[in-house]
């Protein structure tokens, strides 16, 4: 298991690193660190702004095997947004190291999940992009309709993956009302004690098909209410269709 310390003194050697490589011009620190928020189970989060010119899978190689070589690497994920490449370590430890290698003008904050220049010279900042209300309700019901398919099926698991997908855009549109941030469940501890008891009420206690359709009743009864606080005349719309999914004995 990693420590704090041995999470900062890696870090500090990334950044020794990247300010040693010809390839590297400019770097930030994210996430936890950033904020100002980092605690004992915090990840890294580097971000490096590459020259002009440079050949980005040769960096990329680069650090991996420095990662490789100095630290013990588990395992790697590439993940790609915006053109932009972010390499995931798993590292022996069980530490997360993730690594984002921009293209020189696109070097940038990116969110409001801070952003903490360390050298270089960082381009106009982007917005965090709001929640699609429309694609967040869409989605919403579309899992319902999911949900109740696969029960009348007897798929019981993919009934409660279809729950499970369900609530999280009850809580995603929650989220939006109050102006927290529900990508990867960043800020949906903060909504209000009531509203997240109410969404608890939605997992079912086992996985069988009378407890799985009580909870599509609550998750579908919870999720209009919730669509009720965006758009009235939409939850009005969907009403009927969505609450005779859990009524359907065919």
């Amino acid at each position: 298991m990693f420590t704090s310390a041995g999470r900062s003194r890696l870090r500090d050697s990334l950044i020794v690193l990247a300010r040693n490589d010809a390839d590297v011009v400019g770097a930030a620190l994210v996430g936890s660190a950033a904020r100002g928020a980092e605690d004992d189970w915090s990840d890294i989060d580097l971000v490096l702004q590459l020259a002009r010119n440079a050949d980005e899978a040769a960096v990329v190689d680069r650090f991996t095997r420095w990662m490789d070589a100095e630290e013990g690497t588990a395992d790697t994920l590439d993940v790609w947004a915006g053109g932009v490449r972010y390499r995931v370590f798993l590292l022996a430890s069980s530490l997360q190291v993730d690594i984002s290698f921009w293209p020189h003008d696109e070097f940038r904050a990116t969110t409001d999940e801070g952003f903490q220049l360390i050298f270089g010279s960082a381009n106009t900042p982007t917005t965090l992009s709001p929640l699609d209300l429309d694609g967040a309700v869409g989605m919403g019901w579309l899992y319902a309709l999911h949900a109740r398919s696969a029960l009348a099926r007897g798929k019981l698991w993919q009934a409660v993956t279809m729950l499970d997908d369900l609530r999280n855009q009850t809580l995603a549109l929650a989220c939006a009302r109050h102006d927290l941030n529900a990508w990867h469940g960043r800020e949906i501890d903060r909504l209000p004690a009531n509203e997240l008891a109410e969404i608890a009420r939605t997992r079912s206690p086992e996985v069988t098909k009378e407890a799985l359709a009580a909870s599509l009743r609550t998750s579908v009864d919870l999720f209009l209410t919730e669509v009720a606080r965006h758009d009235p005349r939409r939850a009005e719309r969907l009403g009927d269709p969505l609450r005779s999914l859990a009524t359907d004995e065919r």
